[in-house]
């Protein structure tokens, strides 16, 4: 049978669009396909829950894909090991630094990501949110457009998508969580109600705060990541990457016992 370019153009299309439509109304949505939110991703899609990720760029994975300064392998220290040996993300113990181990950036922005969509959360990329859809006093959903027509300035209307959680994975923007608190005035689960804004760089202090500010900042609204770090004033820890993984294991359980309580 001869190959159609109309074929081609029409299961592309029909595909997409029932990915898209399916995915309208999601338990989780995800903003940002970085580190913790992957990991998150595939945690809560294994156990069963609807999970969508929306990523601005073309490529997901965040700050992992550069390592540090274009020398593409990050560090991770033994405590996320187990995660990365259930990925089948390889690692090698870093000489003379007992507990901390080297990892190729490149395999473990695409573990993650395979990892993320093989359990069955679905990735949309090239996608940028406008805005956060918000009814009853709680963070329900995403507005979404193209990530060019966004970076563009074109004006082109929106579409929506509702979910029961919404996860601010933006990294150091916290994107969304700015967009809640510019546009619908909330106050935040934080001292003083509002983002407190990153610190500078202090590795051993943020990796830890990473994980400690990963949390529900609002009903129906969550942080992981930077993103966390940034709300809640926590310092940033550059190419190491054990924080983000074990923030995203925090969040997919904090979130599936929102989702489980309600």
């Amino acid at each position: 049978m001869a190959l159609s370019e109309n074929v081609i153009s029409r299961a592309i299309i029909e595909s997409y669009s029932a990915k898209l439509l399916s995915h309208l109304e999601v338990d989780v949505a995800m903003v940002g396909g970085g580190p913790s939110a992957l990991t998150a991703a595939r945690i809560l899609a294994k156990r069963g829950k609807k999970v969508a990720v929306f990523e601005r760029h073309l490529a997901p994975g965040g700050g992992v894909w550069g390592g540090g300064m274009l020398f593409n392998n990050v560090v991770v220290q033994d405590d996320v090991l187990d995660i990365l040996d259930e990925i089948g993300v390889g690692h090698k113990p870093v000489d003379n630094a007992p507990g901390y181990n080297t990892v190729d950036s490149v395999e473990l922005a695409s573990g993650l990501i395979f990892s993320a969509i093989k359990a069955g959360a679905v990735v949309f990329n090239s996608m940028a949110v406008e805005d956060v859809v918000f009814k009853d006093g709680r963070v329900s959903g995403l507005v979404l457009n193209w990530g060019p027509v966004q970076k563009l300035g074109m004006f082109v209307d929106p579409l929506m998508v509702t979910a029961k959680c919404v996860l601010d994975g933006t990294g150091h923007p916290c994107e969304v969580i700015n967009l809640a608190t510019r546009k619908a005035q909330i106050k935040l689960d934080t001292p003083t109600g509002g983002i407190l804004g990153e610190k500078p760089m202090w590795a051993d202090s943020g990796e830890v705060s990473t994980v400690e500010n990963t949390r529900e900042y609002f009903p129906g609204l969550f942080a992981s990541g930077m993103s966390a770090n940034n709300v809640m004033g926590g310092y940033r820890m550059g190419p190491i990457f054990g924080g983000m993984i074990k923030s995203g294991v925090k969040a997919a359980d904090l979130i599936t016992k929102a989702l489980e309580s309600n």
